[in-house]
């Protein structure tokens, strides 16, 4: 009942266009006054808010947030632009696969779905559309391809996990691996069968000298990702100092590398991450609330009961859970899905023999899911402005891209092994 209360509320304050954050602090705040608390329990309220804002592995959501922004502003992104398309441009649909390759590059230095948004949309959408791709196909295939950046690592809502949930989150970047790259390849079959059913042109024609002078010009630009991945692979680094250095690195390129970066850019990459990097943690914050307020009333244990009543088997629970990640990723954005969702149902997940690590891939695949489906559909959103596409115009044309994003969850959650067999064998 109390879960039902919960919901409804925070559900109708979202619809009356008030700030998620601020609802969920208005129901947490709500919800503790009327279930028999008074004005001195704010006092648990305020440290619940700053101790879930100052968890360590948070630290590295403003590094990654950061990165992005720089690279944005040092010339990295339209170098990993120049150079993919030099690579794959010359298939049918190309220009559509080399947005999908730069998300897949772009994804092992940013973790943000949206920041790749920003990156590789600004330049490629403009140059697809004049080439014969319609703006809803444009902006869907930005918009999906860019949610790899939150399943392929490193990735800021599995630092969100892991830090809730209290599972490694180097587990997570590497159980990532397999379902992010699959997820790409995917993609770039359903573009190429798009582009032959649309009768697209190719980008250009595949010249070796091209490739080997883009490659040049974008030789610092892929050094990022092997720095990042390969310091956290190796244990040279943890999640949370690799975005100290994902900072450091793509400063290195910009100032050195490519002397595209000025006081000027800097500065406003400083602000860019400032601003995103507040919503989200206020987003945390609030959710640390609200976390408090359901714990005491009990509300992880009842939905434990309730669910293990109806079946206590892991598969028949994944597909419940599922079922309710979906439909949560449609109101809400990916920070305040996790930072609600994964406190109540972690007891559930451990008590029927669910592994924390698969289970955060799942999380991960629904919020990517969530990122392309409407009402909310961060994502989505943001490449339809950059296309100037509508909505839901484009939601019926990214529906192919959805079908892929679904079937690397109905895989991973039922076929564990492709998460979880790199996880392994890497112990």
């Amino acid at each position: 009942m109390i879960l039902l209360a919960t919901a409804f509320s925070l559900i109708g304050l979202i619809l009356l266009n008030v700030p998620i954050a601020a609802a969920i602090g208005v129901v947490a705040v709500g919800g503790i006054l009327l279930t028999g608390g008074n004005w001195d329990r704010m006092y648990d309220v305020s440290i619940a808010m700053y101790s879930g804002a100052t968890s360590f592995p948070l630290i590295s959501i403003p590094l990654f947030i950061l990165a992005g922004s720089l690279m944005n502003s040092s010339g990295i992104s339209q170098r990993l632009i120049n150079f993919i398309s030099a690579l794959i441009g010359f298939i049918r649909g190309g220009l559509g696969m080399v947005n999908i390759g730069v998300s897949m590059v772009f994804a092992e230095i940013s973790g943000s779905a949206v920041a790749d948004v920003a990156a590789t949309g600004t330049v490629l959408i403009p140059e697809m559309k004049k080439r014969g791709y319609s703006r809803t196909l444009a902006a869907a295939i930005t918009s999906s391809s860019a949610s790899l950046a939150i399943i392929i690592p490193p990735s800021i809502p599995m630092i969100l996990y892991g830090a809730i949930a209290e599972t490694s989150v180097l587990s997570l970047f590497i159980a990532g691996v397999v379902p992010g790259f699959l997820g790409g390849f995917l993609l770039m079959l359903v573009t190429y069968v798009l582009a032959i059913r649309y009768n697209l042109p190719r980008a250009e024609g595949f010249d070796l000298c091209h490739v080997w002078t883009t490659f040049k010009e974008a030789f610092w630009a892929l050094t990022l990702p092997v720095i990042i991945l390969g310091g956290i692979l190796t244990g040279i680094v943890t999640a949370t100092e690799a975005a100290g250095l994902a900072v450091a690195a793509a400063l290195l390129v910009g100032f050195v590398g490519y002397r595209e970066v000025d006081l000027r850019k800097m500065h406003r990459a400083l602000l860019d991450g400032v601003s995103q990097t507040g919503v989200v943690m206020l987003l945390v914050a609030t959710s640390a609330a609200l976390g408090l307020f359901l714990t005491q009333a009990q509300v992880p244990q009842q939905l434990a009961q309730a669910i293990t009543a109806f079946s206590d088997n892991p598969l028949v629970v994944l597909a419940l859970l599922n079922v309710l990640l979906l439909v949560l990723g449609m109101f809400l954005h990916g920070a305040a899905a996790i930072i609600l969702v994964v406190p109540i149902v972690m007891p559930l997940v451990n008590a029927v023999g669910i592994d924390p690590v698969h289970f955060g891939i799942i999380v991960t695949l629904n919020l990517a899911l969530g990122q392309q489906t409407p009402p909310v559909a961060s994502v989505l959103i943001t490449a339809c402005s950059i296309a100037k596409a509508g909505i839901w115009e484009t939601t019926r044309t990214n529906i192919p891209y959805i079908g892929v994003l679904f079937f690397i969850l109905m895989l991973v959650t039922y076929v564990p092994g492709v998460s979880l067999g790199l996880v392994e064998w890497l112990r």
